[in-house]
């Protein structure tokens, strides 16, 4: 992930030209004209007559040059793209969004990237504004005032310029506001109109470097100089990293850190935080761990209190939190700079000891050059041991995942472990995952290796924003993995289309326990505590019959399918196979059938 922004360092503000005149013919020139001025690479489009201007230009103005267009059957695909795109690299695609109709097949992708603060630029269509150039029927059930509307509580800023001249400034606002932290999705909707409106005297367009996204928030210099000496003063601090991951030039800072204070490190899993067989890592022994510290730094922990939790669990209320009573809090997060009141995911409030406005990226290297400071003034070397001692105490006790059971069934604990012995010694990304589960099984040693979690927990994600990643990492070399359930697949499955049509090689594995795991579950805590029958829990939400083969509708889209397979022994070859394919160019998906997953 690149988190290099255009116009930040001198050398580059002292090449920075002025404005220059546009060579468009059309509104939309000028639109695709910006979007070349900003470096978009992207855009991920299902189309619509209400940006056909936008579509035309992106053909036939200025040919073969980007952006590129990536057709989707489905614009909650599109946005996912941008979304997984986004997350690797940091930086912003483009979807294009048709007017009201599109951008409501839109909205639950474009809420999940508003959790999880991802840029990107939604370039909608409406109108015509003018009711007098409307069509009969279509453009008036297609118009809203204004259309922003509909997703302005999850977007950070939406706008709808009123003239051509007008756009090169809305575009330049929303691209800044996308990528200054904390970053989120921008909306920008684009009258049809104005759009297909010739244009009369050149649009000036200006220079992009000059109008580049801030820098992030600097910490405060006390309240580092406080945390500093809580941490090397602890008895067993412990280190809780969340989306600190998102800039990988956190992770070997954090790295760092953890190593000169000899303190434990729980890697949450909103990105790759720490490594997983580190002799520091104590994420498995997490409660416990917990349990043990008088001081904890979080960084960038998006639910604070479920982080801080005793136990883990779908179905807790009024968590109890796993920390002693005496335990201080530091939380270095820009969470507070971007929170609205339409959705809560504000997450619970937690009292914080030192809260640091800040991101983890930014304030790591200071905070290592304090407790340096205050460790070689005042010794610690004894502590610092004892501390390492006590981690690998805890590490001892971690439980690894059990062998699987002779019973003829596919288990997740042989599934991962499968698919490891596969990708063991070569470069690959866990583009989408239980993270969280593999990290006892995979070796995850560097940040390219988990493109990070989905925040918003809306189904339908998963394959468009592994194919969003997928894309980032084409040409890479490095295998792009999506491990996903089949309930989520079913949701968006012409996402695949989209795989093949632009050769983007995925390799996708449907776990395929013929149900929605996660509602059975439910169902079946109700019926515990109401007294009713658990064998009922499935009723409304197992998927068969049918029993949809997956393998078979991959292969009807042009993947190569592989599966249905429900014999452990067969699960490694079909692997392999499909590993061959995808390290081709090409996508492939394994339907792996593993009844009660």
């Amino acid at each position: 992930m690149s988190q290099d922004q255009p116009g930040r360092t001198p050398a580059a503000l002292q090449a920075a030209a002025g404005p220059r005149l546009s060579s468009a013919e059309y509104g939309s020139d000028v639109i695709v004209e910006m979007l070349r001025e900003t470096g978009i690479p992207y855009v991920a489009l299902n189309p619509g007559a209400s940006f056909r201007g936008i579509h035309d230009s992106l053909v036939n103005f200025g040919h073969g040059q980007p952006p590129e267009i990536i057709l989707c059957t489905h614009e909650e695909v599109a946005v996912a793209m941008a979304h997984g795109y986004a997350r690797v690299t940091g930086r912003p695609m483009a979807a294009a969004l048709h007017d009201i109709v599109g951008l409501q097949h839109a909205t639950m992708a474009i809420f999940n990237a508003w959790c999880d603060r991802v840029p990107m630029l939604l370039l909608g269509g409406t109108g015509p504004m003018d009711s007098d150039k409307r069509r009969p029927w279509i453009d008036w059930v297609h118009t809203a005032l204004v259309q922003g509307n509909q997703v302005r509580d999850y977007v950070k800023w939406d706008d709808q310029p009123a003239s051509v001249e007008a756009f090169p400034e809305s575009l330049l606002r929303a691209y800044r506001l996308a990528m200054t932290e904390p970053q989120g999705p921008v909306y920008i909707c684009f009258d049809a109109t104005l759009q297909e409106q010739e244009v009369g005297s050149p649009v000036q367009i200006p220079d992009a470097r000059r109008f580049a996204s801030p820098a992030p928030p600097a910490a405060g210099p006390q309240a580092l100089r406080e945390a500093a000496s809580l941490l090397v003063q602890a008895r067993f601090p412990v280190i809780v990293a969340d989306n600190a991951g998102r800039n990988p030039e956190a992770v070997p800072a954090l790295l760092n850190l953890a190593e000169l204070l000899g303190c434990g490190v729980v890697d949450i899993g909103g990105y790759f935080n720490f490594p997983s067989g580190h002799v520091l890592d104590v994420t498995a022994a997490r409660p416990e761990a917990l349990a043990r510290a008088d001081v904890i730094l979080a960084l960038d922990v998006n639910d604070l209190a479920s982080a801080l939790a005793a136990r883990a669990g779908r179905d807790r209320v009024g968590l109890e939190l796993a920390l002693p009573p005496e335990a201080r809090i530091i939380h270095v997060t820009l969470a507070d700079y971007l929170q609205h009141s339409w959705a809560s995911d504000v997450q619970k409030l937690m009292p914080v000891d030192i809260p640091i406005a800040a991101s983890a990226a930014s304030v790591l290297p200071d905070l290592i050059a304090l407790c340096a400071r205050e460790i070689d003034a005042g010794g610690g070397g004894d502590a610092i041991g004892e501390r390492r001692r006590q981690v690998q105490e805890l590490q001892a006790t971690v439980q690894r995942p059990a062998a699987s059971p002779s019973d003829g069934a596919i288990t997740r604990p042989r599934l991962y472990r499968e698919m490891w012995s596969q990708i063991a010694g070569s470069e690959w990304s866990l583009v989408n995952g239980p993270y969280a589960q593999l990290r006892s099984t995979w070796e995850f040693t560097q940040p390219q290796q988990f493109a990070g979690a989905n925040r918003g927990a809306g189904l339908g994600y998963s394959l468009g924003a592994s194919l969003g990643a997928a894309l980032a990492h084409k040409g890479s070399g490095r295998l792009c993995i999506d491990i996903q359930g089949d309930g989520d697949f079913l949701f968006t499955p012409s996402a695949l289309w989209t795989a093949v049509h632009h050769q983007i090689p995925l390799l996708v594995v449907v776990v395929n326990n013929r149900s929605y795991g996660n509602d059975e579950e439910h169902q079946r805590y109700m019926a515990v505590t109401r007294g009713r029958p658990e064998e009922n829990k499935g009723i409304g939400i197992v998927l068969e019959p049918p029993q949809t083969d997956f393998a078979a509708l991959a292969r009807s889209f042009g993947v190569a399918g592989f599966g249905p397979i429900s014999d452990p022994e067969a699960l490694g070859p079909a692997l392999r196979d499909a590993i061959a394919v995808v390290r081709d160019g090409r996508p492939a998906l394994v339907d792996v059938v593993a009844p009660g997953i």
